[in-house]
């Protein structure tokens, strides 16, 4: 899997619910990433359902000229949900796939508010991220303060000393569409000591 850090961002993946959510606010704020995705000419990639904030998601980027490719399992393709507007489909066989093409044609992840699915893709980003097999920016989009109790629990993993500082810190937060990508194209990394590793052999060292 190819580490495009530095590189310019063309193409973002975002992760999201194939439900709309409780009331307008969400579906609103979909449509506005789409528009925001549009006015920085990036193309999207994403899970190719055509329900839910996917497909408000999709229509938008596709109605203002944007390439979208979509990405999503065969079992899930059978219950009659593929987007047939997108302009790329990509059709596996497994989760495990879908999530290795998203991580491989992206650039960078958006994270808009989803469900247990869109949990798994966002944290396995961050888990690529940490262990330096990709370095690409990854963003919550915290419409309607969705992720703000994830978030204190995220800082709990760094207080108890099981994420590192620099790793929590290159997880971005916004809950404007705008400024988040703006955010994701001058995203520069954090990176923790070289020998970190090394430090956790020496802590467990320690209860031995």
């Amino acid at each position: 899997m190819n580490n495009r850090s530095g590189n310019t961002i063309k193409s973002v993946c975002v992760f999201c619910g194939s439900s709309t959510g409780k009331g307008e606010t969400y579906a609103t704020h979909a449509r506005l990433l789409g528009e925001a995705v549009i006015n920085h000419e990036l193309d999207l990639v994403y899970g190719g359902s055509n329900i839910g904030l996917m497909r408000i998601l999709a229509d938008t980027v596709i109605n203002g000229g944007r390439k979208v490719t979509g990405i999503m399992p065969n079992n899930l393709a059978a219950k009659d949900i593929v987007h047939k507007s997108v302009h790329d489909l990509h059709l596996v066989d497994t989760m495990h796939e879908r999530k290795a093409m998203m991580a491989a044609l992206s650039d960078a992840f958006i994270t808009m508010p989803g469900g247990l699915g869109t949990l798994d893709e966002i944290f396995e980003i961050l888990s690529l991220n940490q262990l330096d097999i990709i370095s690409k920016p990854a963003a919550l989009y915290n419409v309607n303060g969705y992720y703000n109790d994830l978030l204190k629990f995220l800082d709990h993993t760094v207080n108890e000393h099981f994420v590192r500082t620099e790793h929590r810190s290159n997880l971005l937060v916004d809950d404007n569409a705008e400024r988040l990508i703006q955010r994701i194209k001058s995203f520069m990394p954090e990176k923790p000591p070289n020998k970190w590793v090394d430090e956790l052999k020496t802590a467990t060292v320690k209860h031995l």
